[in-house]
């Protein structure tokens, strides 16, 4: 298997982090502990639990670890529904968050889906 740092799914949940910190610099100052906060680190569990699973000896952990990053994922996309219900982001923003948290969640699928197959090849 490639190094991690070479995965596609790797290298675009680390996209969806950029876009997140950048959409969320312009939350109001209030939100900072709020909202802000839990989607940063939801946002930055999905690249981290990704290598924590490659990173992994045993098929079953890293397939844990990927379960947790698809979890994270779902928990981000309803913080960012969220901060659109408050008005911290346009319509635009949304659509543009939503699309990279969909590309994500299929790679993330598909990454799961690769290494259940492992599981029962071995």
């Amino acid at each position: 298997m490639k190094n991690y740092t070479e995965l596609d799914v790797w290298i675009k949940s680390r996209e969806l982090v950029s876009i997140i910190y950048e959409a969320s610099k312009k939350f109001p100052e209030k939100e900072n502990y709020g909202l802000t906060l839990q989607m940063r680190k939801a946002v930055i569990s999905v690249p981290s639990n990704i290598a924590e699973g490659c990173g992994r000896n045993h098929t079953k952990e890293t397939i844990q670890f990927l379960y947790i990053s698809r979890g994270s994922l779902f928990e981000l996309e309803t913080q960012i529904y969220l901060a659109f219900d408050q008005q911290y982001l346009s319509q635009e923003n949304l659509n543009l968050i939503l699309d990279k948290i969909t590309e994500c969640k299929k790679l993330v699928n598909g990454f799961i889906n690769y290494f259940e197959q492992l599981k029962t090849i071995n």
